[in-house]
């Protein structure tokens, strides 16, 4: 009965000529008629209602039939009555109906597929993409590795296009953010990441940081934007209490050395903010992590000149610390003192030399709160016509009151480039 309900929705009904003869069959089972009706009339089979599927007219079944049935080995009766068959006329379509123009729409169901299809096929051309030519790389500066052992840590990094300056290359500050980067890095893959900001598991037990006492930077050159550089970090100790901790900076691609910096760390006491002895917790700690190896750069020991209002040939007044200058253990970055001490620089040198090394020793620390000077002398000045010949700068950086912050000496050279023309985008 099911099936030939379906099959009403797509097969031609016949006419009454040829239904009112089917009237006549005799049997056990009398046949069941069936009932045209006029407009969208539902067809009822003991209760079942379906609605035609074009508008040629409305198509109702009504079965009752009768047929001798077994049960246990028992005749049943079940009693069939014959509805009458009623021929209706049947609203005019504009195309006849056939088996192909009664089938389902099928063209929404046909588009989802497409665009899956489709979808599927973009996926697939992401996932099998490569790179056309050496320098198009997917994930050329991802996550770090360690190397030698596990002494070495190596980590990539792409040079941004809001990294660098006027000269067309990266800043020095640039290049030390990703000094101290790798620096914390080395210790996070290592396993020996604490609470603080690059403290060990032990020292976070002691509220014990790291403090920066002796930065030495060497650079070769200025990577340019779009370059990928190679940083190498390791650490090692120094003296008793201290530890050193050395980079080796190389171009990606040609493996050239753009940079070489060597530190010194002493341990201070987050709550009283003074030096601490280095704990043998944390020797134990960090020793099987030391290289035996000498520093980067040779140890510059020569004692830097004092440096005051008398001396200095420039001064810059009032720098106050940004909330975003600060760090995790709330004090001022080491790496923001380079941009203060750079301040009080003239403007001359900066245009038509670029900064090739650099010594700095931190005295003390810098809050939030403080207001700072920075003071700079200058060995020759490049107005004088002596624009090629390298400079040297002293530097000084303290608080308003006179306690000292930085000192440092820097050494300059001649840019080899042309800056950007005045006006490019």
């Amino acid at each position: 009965m099911v099936a030939s309900v379906a099959a009403s929705a797509f097969f031609p009904v016949p006419s009454s000529s040829s239904s009112s003869s089917s009237s006549s069959s005799t049997g056990s089972a009398k046949p069941s008629s069936i009932s045209l009706a006029k407009g969208p009339d539902a067809l009822d089979a003991r209760g079942l209602v379906a609605k035609p599927a074009s508008n040629s007219g409305g198509l109702q079944v009504k079965v009752n039939a009768q047929a001798t049935t077994r049960i246990n080995g028992s005749k049943v009766g079940l009693k069939i009555d014959t509805n009458k068959l009623e021929d209706t006329p049947s609203i005019p379509s504009s195309a006849p109906r056939t088996f192909y123009n009664q089938l389902p729409d099928w063209s929404v169901l046909l588009a989802a597929i497409t665009t899956i299809f489709l979808a599927a096929e973009k996926q697939w051309t992401l996932m099998d993409w490569k790179p056309r030519r050496p320098d198009m790389l997917a994930d050329a500066f991802g996550l770090g590795k360690i190397i030698e052992n596990g002494l070495v840590y190596r980590q990539n990094f792409s040079i941004r296009s809001y990294e660098i300056g006027a000269d067309q290359t990266a800043s020095i500050e640039t290049l030390m953010n990703h000094l101290q980067e790798t620096a914390l890095n080395h210790v996070k893959c290592a396993g020996l990441l604490g609470n603080g900001f690059g403290s060990t598991p032990e020292m976070s037990k002691k509220n014990l940081i790291w403090v920066v006492t002796k930065m030495q930077v060497l650079v070769e050159h200025y990577p340019s934007w779009g370059d990928i550089i190679e940083v190498d970090t390791w650490a090692a100790a120094s003296g008793k209490n201290g530890m050193r901790r050395d980079w080796h900076v190389r171009d990606s691609q040609t493996g050239q050395t753009i940079m070489r910096a060597s530190s010194n760390w002493v341990m201070m006491n987050k709550n009283t903010r003074r030096l601490s002895k280095f704990p043998e917790e944390v020797r134990a700690e960090l020793e099987p992590y030391f290289m035996d190896r000498v520093p980067v750069i040779d140890d510059d020991n020569r004692k830097l000149p004092k440096l005051d209002d008398d001396t200095a040939d420039h001064v810059r007044k009032g720098l106050t610390p940004r909330w975003s200058d600060l760090d995790v253990n709330q004090h001022v970055n080491n790496v923001k003192y380079i941009g203060w001490i750079l301040e009080s620089a003239p403007i001359s040198i900066l245009e038509s030399h670029e900064l090739a090394s650099m010594t700095l020793e931190y005295r003390r620390e810098c809050g939030r709160d403080s207001v700072l000077q920075s003071l700079t002398s200058v060995s020759n000045d490049c107005t004088d016509g002596s624009a090629e010949l390298p400079i040297e700068c002293q530097h000084l950086l303290r608080l308003e009151g006179g306690p000292e912050i930085v000192k440092g000496q820097t050494e300059w050279r001649p840019k080899k480039r042309a800056p950007f023309p005045v006006g490019s985008p």
